[in-house]
């Protein structure tokens, strides 16, 4: 069964900087290609940023400058750096992943993460 585990999130002041990480369970599937999104109060879940299977990067235009998504194969981890942190980042955040079977390459599927909190007071 597949399993993400995201963490980072926490309440920070304005200004702070946070480092999400999402990552699979165990070791059975590899990280092909991973977004990050933001689903804040009251509102549909939003695109936030992406890290392609060549590492390649696409951002929505509102994360451009603060966010930075990036992955470390060895860890088989995808992060996403957020500084300078404003109130309208508050937001439970989740990882969608494509995971392959890291033993024959087969793509497996996309899956989403439990999502974590993140919440930015002024």
């Amino acid at each position: 069964q597949v399993q993400l585990v995201e963490s980072g999130g926490g309440l920070v002041q304005a200004g702070e900087s946070l480092r999400l990480s999402c990552a699979p369970s165990g070791s059975a599937f590899t990280i092909n290609a991973a977004g990050w999104y933001r689903q804040s109060p009251g509102k549909q879940r939003d695109f936030v940023a992406a890290v392609n299977t060549d590492d390649t990067t696409n951002y929505a235009d509102s994360a451009k400058g603060r966010f930075t998504i990036s992955r470390d194969s060895a860890k088989n981890t995808v992060y996403l750096q957020i500084d300078s942190l404003e109130p309208q980042d508050t937001g439970v955040y989740y990882c969608n992943v494509e995971l392959s079977d890291s033993l024959t390459g087969y793509v497996r599927g996309v899956y989403w993460g439990p999502g974590t909190q993140v919440t930015v007071s002024s």
